[in-house]
């Protein structure tokens, strides 16, 4: 069924982000932006401060990859029903308490143990944290997704990302604001129980109504019917029955839904980012190379530059109501390679602050819309049968790629100039654009009815 994108008003378009859906998604972009830095930058600076030997700390950076490898557990998270919390919350609001609850205990209990005397203790509690965060992901983009219409996808995820940065300044900087007017311990506890705004918020929302398309509803037939020729019984029914649904059935739909283009829409994820991966791991590094301070750098870069982020986010989520997710996308992918042109051109005028106020507006302003365009349309691909399964490896393959080849960066740096260099992360977007132009014609979201919705 298709059903083509129309035109909106700005003040439709606007109107967007008075819905309350959209509202609520505000605070748990907050909730999941809070611990991410409370087991990464300020963990690190919390052991540091008290003397935890380097090595350590570095063993203890590990608890992150929990982020990196969510897809393996999604499954559980879209078909496991928990006792009690999902009849009486629904699926979504009961994981997102369950991980909350994990979050602000793990923070509390961090806050409440001393690493110089107990750092195995600690780490168990990192480690609790870091997996309770990237579960919290995973139900809460499942909520987005799931929560309205596709065209509201890009409010949603501008209002996520104003939520998750705030989040990301309460737990950097504020943390450590917090540690150095008193210490560590009410650094974390703060931290801990501002968690309570994820879990009152969840309190709060209604679970979304989600139905299932009767092509999913027949494929999943089609596993009930092979199962009983076989010869399992019992447990083992049940159990293999639950992982060709939560597992198998996931990547079967979306093969299905687009066939051979699946794999364009696939390579099209890895790519649409590599860009802005790509420059970014060197920028500060440049800022620094090419001579300014670290004061200019805070607040241009840093405090500026969140603003320019934010407002690109919410510019995306207007845009995507008023034109559309395809045609949004074609633009950011075109707009991200260019923008990286202005830091070449900031590095042939030197440590001038107008060419960095100038180069730091496009690209966090290109950044932040292209991240709420580029959240809306993998939104769009999810059967809502399989959200969680689905968004996770789309939001895992969205990173990997370019932060695989951001590990050449410095390598690069150091045969070819700065100019170069920010030349070269630019061309590298071509794929992207040209992918862009296809999947218009063959897998446009627009024309498309997501399954389930």
């Amino acid at each position: 069924m298709h059903t083509p994108h129309t035109q909106r008003s700005w003040r439709s378009a606007f109107a967007v982000y008075r819905h309350p859906r959209v509202i609520g998604m505000l605070f748990l972009g907050f909730a999941a932006g809070l611990p991410l830095l409370l087991v990464g930058g300020t963990f690190t600076a919390w052991l540091r401060d008290l003397g935890v030997e380097l090595a350590a700390i570095g063993f203890l950076s590990w608890v992150g990859m929990a982020h990196s490898i969510k897809v393996f557990w999604a499954p559980v998270v879209d078909r496991l029903e928990l006792p009690l919390l999902t009849r009486w919350f629904g699926r979504r609001r009961a994981w997102m308490l369950l991980a909350q609850a994990v979050i602000g205990g793990s923070l509390l209990g961090m806050a409440l143990t001393d690493p110089t005397q107990h750092l195995w203790l600690v780490a168990v509690w990192a480690v609790l944290a870091a997996f309770g965060s990237a579960t919290q992901d995973i139900a809460i983009d499942a909520y987005r997704i799931e929560a309205v219409t596709r065209d509201r996808q890009g409010a949603m995820a501008a209002s996520y990302i104003f939520g998750y940065r705030v989040a990301l300044l309460a737990a950097g900087a504020g943390a450590l604001h917090l540690a150095a007017v008193g210490n560590w311990s009410i650094a974390y506890g703060v931290m801990g129980l501002l968690m309570g705004v994820g879990l009152i918020t969840t309190l709060i929302i209604r679970e979304p109504e989600v139905t299932v398309d009767r092509t999913t509803q027949r494929m999943e037939q089609r596993v009930v019917d092979y199962l009983q020729r076989t010869r399992h019984q019992g447990w083992r029914r049940g159990l293999t029955a639950w992982f060709i649904g939560a597992v198998i059935c996931p990547f079967a739909d979306f093969m299905k839904r687009f066939g051979w283009v699946a794999l364009l829409i696939l390579l099209f994820i890895g790519t649409f980012r590599i860009s802005d991966i790509f420059m970014g791991v060197m920028a500060n590094p440049f800022y620094l190379d090419l001579g300014f301070t670290k004061t200019q750098i805070a607040n241009v870069a840093a405090a500026f530059g969140l603003a320019m982020t934010l407002t690109g986010a919410a510019l995306g989520g207007l845009l995507v109501v008023r034109y559309g997710i395809m045609r949004m996308l074609i633009f950011t992918a075109f707009l991200a390679p260019i923008t990286n042109l202005t830091f070449s051109l900031l590095a042939m005028l030197g440590p001038e602050t107008y060419g960095l106020v100038l180069a730091i507006m496009a690209d966090n302003i290109s950044g932040g819309l292209a991240i709420s365009v580029f959240i809306a349309y993998l939104s769009s691909l999810t059967n809502t049968a399989y959200t969680a399964t689905q968004y996770a490896l789309f939001s895992s393959l969205m990173t990997l790629p370019g932060q695989f080849l951001a590990g050449f960066t410095g390598v690069l740096v150091e045969h070819i100039d700065w100019f170069w260099f920010f030349i070269s992360s630019a061309l590298i977007g071509i794929p992207a654009i040209v992918l862009a132009f296809v999947l218009a014609r063959w897998a446009n979201p627009d024309r498309i009815e997501q399954p389930g919705k």
